[in-house]
């Protein structure tokens, strides 16, 4: 079942016919939630409903030399609501982190109707339980989020990347360890080998900031062997799936510590691209490794705790 409320006074009573029907709810259209209601831009804060893309939400704070700083594939098909359900996040994960790191205030519908709403408009918040941060990752299982407030940050004056290629995995390995050790502060450290007819693996710095700070830091990246201009077209290349991904394959995502990516990585052997400062990787093909079975036990409690009749979707695994 899908739920497509109308507006906020319409979505408590769309779930009470769906807790007394019995009825299991497997996605939310919240397409009808569509406004950026405050954009502050001397706070540098916005208020926005979940039914807001991704990418509608950035062209507005330009227009103010402002942007919330995450990057996930696709903006354009991406809401609000999606982003911070699922904690999307992009090649500037390393750098600017996720989405849950600038979030200041959210409102939720409970699944027993209840519109509740934790944090605020304000930057410096620290009354009580961050309790907001709950629903980021959540996908829809524990509430409808239908209104965040972010904190925002300036546009960078300048932003630039340089690669560099490796013939062998430990290569690759050795050259992101040195980026690590160098005391330089890249927005973007990426590994990836996004088409299988590449025959190299790639390392991707992304600098931002002022310009001369850029410019000093790409001097010192040249010093480890990135001299070679870049861009991110490789994300766009991998999730186009134009990674030569077979039929019914979808992309997959795998958490290890980043001292863990390079072995991971040679285990799987498809087209992936990482984080490789943080040991987050999307590759297209089947599971690898074990699930863990204390994260799922916490999740169960907490749907337990928040959605005892299960109306809502799943927790995620």
């Amino acid at each position: 079942m899908i739920l497509r409320p109308a507006n906020l006074p319409e979505l408590p009573g769309l779930l009470a016919r769906a807790r007394e029907c019995g009825e299991r709810i497997s996605s939310f259209d919240l397409s009808a939630f569509n406004r950026v209601m405050e954009h502050k831009a001397e706070d540098m804060t916005a208020t926005a409903e979940a039914g807001v893309s991704l990418a509608d939400l950035q062209e507005r704070l330009a227009e103010r030399g402002q942007w919330l700083p995450v990057d996930p594939p696709r903006p354009e098909r991406l809401s609000l609501g999606a982003l911070l359900g699922g904690n999307e996040s992009g090649p500037h994960r390393f750098g600017c982190g996720t989405v849950r790191d600038y979030l200041l205030g959210i409102k939720v519908v409970l699944a027993d109707g209840r519109i509740v709403s934790f944090g605020g408009k304000v930057v410096k918040n620290v009354a009580g339980y961050d309790l907001g941060k709950l629903f980021i990752g959540s996908r829809g299982s524990l509430g409808v989020i239908v209104e965040a407030v972010f904190k925002l940050c300036p546009r960078p004056e300048a932003e630039m990347f340089v690669e560099a290629r490796f013939a062998a995995l430990d290569e690759a390995g050795t050259a992101i360890e040195a980026v690590l050790n160098s005391g330089l502060a890249p927005a973007v450290l990426d590994l990836h080998k996004a088409l299988p007819a590449a025959a190299q693996f790639t390392v991707v710095l992304g600098f931002a900031g002022p310009r001369e700070d850029v410019q000093w830091q790409l001097g010192c990246a040249a010093d480890l062997g990135f001299r070679q201009a870049s861009s991110l077209q490789y994300e766009e290349e991998f999730w186009d799936g134009r990674s030569g991904s077979g039929e019914g394959e979808v992309v997959r995502k795998v958490a290890v510590l980043p001292s863990k990516l390079i072995g991971t990585v040679q285990s799987l052997g498809v087209p992936f691209v990482a984080r490789a400062g943080n040991g987050i990787m999307y590759y297209r093909g089947p599971a690898a490794g074990q699930k863990s079975e204390r994260p799922l036990k916490l999740a169960q409690r907490l749907k337990q705790t928040f959605d005892p009749l299960n109306v809502l979707p799943d927790a995620p695994v």
